[in-house]
């Protein structure tokens, strides 16, 4: 059986929209036969955000994870509620469950920027996104173990360490779409390359 490394596409910058209009859609109306601009899968949103998961009762928790928020993103953070009550979970309805933002347009660019530019070079041991995170709508959904990789966090500043997740949504409407658009865009995927011998 062959071996196979993992390495990932470095780029000197993160995805931007003059990069986007300029080189991403005219090679994705070319690949894929689009008549009109509108028609090129771009990214609609990108999503942060936080679940206070075992920490439900622990205000101060809830404060430093919208205050990390604010910092990463430039953008205040709103607090998500239980629709419902779960008596298994010892959930409440309308109980704080999770911190979340929203970015669009410019400030959208501009946080990717910083995520591929400085975040993502920074984890520990980084061999690229796994192209399996990339959904059967072209979504991609990217997990983080700690928030420390951001260059807005500054460890001694830190009370305490939380993961988060980034969710990009794009308005493809197929994996193959998505995946051309991220590629195109520089997302670090993985590439898989044999070893020689």
């Amino acid at each position: 059986m062959q071996k196979v490394q993992t390495e990932y596409l470095v780029t000197n910058m993160g995805p931007t929209l003059t990069t986007y209009t300029k080189e991403v859609v005219p090679a994705l109306k070319k690949e894929f036969g689009y008549t009109n601009t509108f028609q090129v899968p771009r990214i609609m949103s990108v999503t942060v955000n936080v679940g206070v998961g075992k920490l439900l009762k622990d205000p101060e928790f809830v404060a430093v994870v919208e205050q990390t928020l604010t910092r990463i993103t430039g953008q205040k953070p709103i607090r998500t509620k239980a629709k419902k009550s779960i008596a298994g979970f010892k959930l409440r309805a309308g109980q704080v469950v999770g911190v979340t933002v929203t970015l669009r347009k410019k400030r959208m660019y501009d946080f990717l920027d910083r995520l591929f530019t400085f975040a993502l070079p920074r984890i520990r041991d980084f061999r690229g996104i796994d192209a399996k995170c990339v959904d059967a709508q072209g979504n991609v959904t990217i997990g983080f173990r700690e928030n420390l990789p951001f260059p807005e966090i500054r460890p001694d500043e830190i009370e305490r360490v939380h993961g988060l997740e980034v969710s990009i949504r794009t308005s493809a409407h197929s994996r193959d779409e998505g995946l051309r658009l991220f590629a195109l865009l520089g997302f670090p995927f993985r590439t898989a390359k044999p070893i020689a011998k």
